[in-house]
């Protein structure tokens, strides 16, 4: 066994680094991620953290905007618990030094309230803390530096989970097999540099590695998300649920020199305006919250028009606002825009939709528990009952730090109720009989292939017959995976193909399997929501054999 550590943490977002601080003063804490630290999708989160603290606004009132949000799927208890533990880890978060704007920034402000709480759709009142238009990047700063100072805390970056091991684990050839009685017990991990895989145990293990955006070809978030928590979790046996639920956010960047940049819903929120490429409004006709309707909403409202028109994208308009109102509020986003020729304080934002956040995942219980014993997940890996159908904005951020300290606690829990220190007895990890590949080519093509297919076929608007092409397709994909995969040393782009792969075919088969039209999951063939027949999650878990 290479390394040994009674916390085990895959991902460095804002869930596995608060989750590391608040366990690391209880063992031994290692931080798995396969980039740099920095590389995640906290940290280019814009928004902000969804927040009760103005005086006109309650708790209730975020639970009704979060149930509303989630289209009769989100557990009433799990947003009760996210939504009063908001405010305190906010605290907590100014306490070790995150810089949130504060409500003596603007003089309009509640002199009661203490921050400058932005308003976002879906929202009945503003609630959004914010660190300008940049909160993830603050938030991810200060956690960053407090864990890489943490003596308990050790980071392994450029290290890559291939997949987990559970107590009866056994290898053929790398081929993990377990049963549901089995604990997990640690993970197969990559060094991208020595290309060596080394064997990870641990007493707990976390999985917080955050979305799946990159299998689909529009996404806003980073080349990391490649959904390895839950593909990992999966072949496990864990249960995974509402894969369906992909949101699509609904205004990216559009412009052949921008990569993956998001056009923040904040921008709505401040009074940003959607038209189209004759300068008209159009949001009215679909919804009569206009441009701050829930993303879902607005996400297929843009895909219509644009089918309608054949434009390649619609446009955001908030030039009719001061000049130094919009570079005030939105720093990052002006100099970026800036940066590609487009003044956002004269002219409109060309903007078109993109995969942004999965509303489903590993399933967990209150305290981040998996149905696998010691694994855990939080974060955009778990399906926690928050999201239901669509993930009001700004509450993911909000999620992750309430489960990353409930998690923690019954973690410490669980390691004290073990025998600290003592490990089984866990096979190295086998490749014999595998070699180098010459045939790179089979994982670029798949690869794109894959994205292509889920972005044309189970996108923002689905239909029978296009699920059905899908899975056809994706099921001679996985065998040329897995045939590739026993063949060949593992390699990252291998590892993250086949984690695409295995995500997509449970996002198709969930979608295939709910005939309805609910949240973000939109079917030609059902175009309305089926409450006595379809209210309740799509839950799928791996059989496993032996």
């Amino acid at each position: 066994m290479d390394t040994q550590t009674d916390f085990l943490i895959i991902g460095s977002g804002i869930a596995g680094l608060m989750y590391a601080l608040k366990v690391a003063d209880s063992g031994t804490v290692a931080i798995v991620t396969k980039k740099q630290a920095v590389d995640s999708n906290t940290n280019l989160a814009q928004g902000g953290i969804a927040s009760v603290f103005d005086r006109q606004d309650s708790f209730d009132l975020h639970i009704r905007d979060t149930l509303d949000a989630g289209d009769g799927l989100c557990n009433p208890d799990v947003v009760r618990q996210v939504v009063v533990g908001g405010p305190e880890r906010i605290r907590e978060l100014m306490a070790i030094g995150v810089s949130f704007n504060t409500g003596a920034e603007d003089p309009g402000n509640d002199p009661g309230t203490p921050f400058d709480l932005g308003r976002e759709g879906g929202h009945s009142c503003n609630r959004i803390v914010h660190a300008h238009d940049m909160t993830g990047r603050e938030v991810e700063r200060v956690l960053l530096e407090r864990a890489r100072q943490h003596r308990n805390i050790r980071f392994f970056e450029n290290h890559m989970a291939i997949d987990l091991i559970t107590f009866s684990t056994r290898i053929k050839r790398g081929l993990v097999t377990t049963t549901h009685e089995d604990r997990c017990c640690g993970a197969y991990v990559l060094d991208r540099q020595s290309r060596r895989v080394k064997t990870f145990g641990a007493g707990i293990t976390l999985l917080a590695t955050g979305g799946a955006g990159k299998v689909y070809l529009y996404t806003s978030n980073p080349d990391i998300a490649t959904g390895d928590g839950i593909a990992m979790g999966y072949r496990a046996g864990a249960t995974v649920a509402n894969l369906e639920f992909v949101q699509f956010h609904p205004t990216c960047l559009y412009h052949p020199a921008a990569k993956n940049f998001l056009i923040s819903e904040a921008v709505r929120g401040e009074g940003g305006r959607l038209m189209d490429v004759d300068g008209n409004s159009f949001m009215e006709r679909y919804d009569p919250r206009k441009d701050l309707a829930c993303r879902d909403v607005v996400a297929r409202a843009i895909d219509t028009e644009l089918k309608k028109t054949g434009q390649d994208s619609v446009f955001l308009d908030i030039s009719h606002l001061p000049s130094d109102v919009v570079t005030g509020r939105f720093p990052n986003l002006y100099e970026k825009c800036l940066s590609f020729g487009i003044d956002m304080t004269r002219a409109p934002i060309p903007v078109v939709p993109a995969a942004h956040y999965m509303c489903g995942g590993v399933v967990t219980d209150m305290f981040g528990r998996t149905d696998i014993k010691r694994l855990y997940a939080v974060g955009e890996t778990a399906c926690t009952g928050l999201h239901g159908a669509n993930r009001l904005a700004s509450n993911s951020l909000l999620e992750a730090l309430v489960y990353a300290d409930t998690a923690a606690s019954q973690a410490v829990r669980d390691l004290d109720g073990t025998d600290k220190g003592a490990f089984p007895d866990i096979p190295d990890w086998d490749d014999v009989g595998t070699t180098d590949s010459d045939e790179q080519i089979m994982v670029a093509h798949n690869w794109d292939e894959i994205r292509r297919l889920m972005w044309n076929y189970v996108g923002i608007v689905r239909s029978d017959k296009r699920l059905a092409r899908a899975q056809r397709r994706i099921d001679t994909i996985q065998k040329e995976i897995r045939e590739y995969y026993w063949n060949f040393k593992v390699s990252p782009d291998l590892i993250e193909l086949r984690n695409i792969a295995t995500v997509a075919e449970q996002v198709i088969k969930c979608a295939t399997h709910r005939k309805e039209s609910r949240g973000l999951h939109y079917n030609l063939g059902y175009p309305e929501k089926n409450d006595r027949r379809w209210q309740k999650d799509t839950v799928i878990r791996r059989q496993i054999v032996g």
